[in-house]
């Protein structure tokens, strides 16, 4: 029997619903921060941060993303139920960028590269000296987790099966 034991097992993620799910069949386990204007745009943030793998490596376990056309060369995917961005793909393309945050497993993926710095905010890259809170601890959210969850620890899990 062959020794298997070099292909790593499959990242999955999906969206915060939990309907939009994804399984990726890679190797890959570096990824970027994309800083351009249409990322930031698209995610809401300061920066996108991608994996980015050949398409076929990519399957679509849950529900299947909307895809929204966000220039001539390009489209983004999105969970059309919460609205959480998941993919980028050229329209000429073999490859597509998985945002890492929508990994189960984020911290699999190091980060390698800065890619659009012309486009970083700089001063959010430098936090030293700012004020630094659990979310567990901070009273007004931990006030309504315990009073609608109970002892369930805070998280997308527990509020998933709510």
């Amino acid at each position: 029997m062959p020794d298997d034991s070099s292909t790593p097992a499959p990242l999955e993620g999906g969206c915060l619903c939990g309907r939009t799910r994804y399984a990726l069949h890679t190797a890959q386990r570096e990824g970027y921060f994309c800083h351009c204007r249409m990322c930031q745009l698209a995610f809401g943030n300061l920066f996108a941060p991608w994996v980015n793998v050949a398409a076929g490596e990519l399957r679509w376990t849950g529900e299947t993303p909307q895809w929204y056309r966000s220039s001539k060369i390009a489209e983004r995917a999105f969970c059309p139920r919460c609205g959480t961005p998941l993919a980028f793909r050229f329209l000429d393309g073999d490859r597509v960028d998985l945002s890492i945050g929508s990994l189960d497993h984020p911290e699999q993926i190091a980060p390698v590269e800065h890619f659009a710095v012309e486009s970083r905010v700089q001063r959010w890259f430098e936090p030293q000296g700012l004020t630094q809170t659990r979310l567990d601890t901070f009273a007004p959210i931990a006030e309504r987790w315990q009073k609608n969850y109970g002892d369930a620890p805070p998280g997308v899990d527990t509020a998933r099966r709510s």
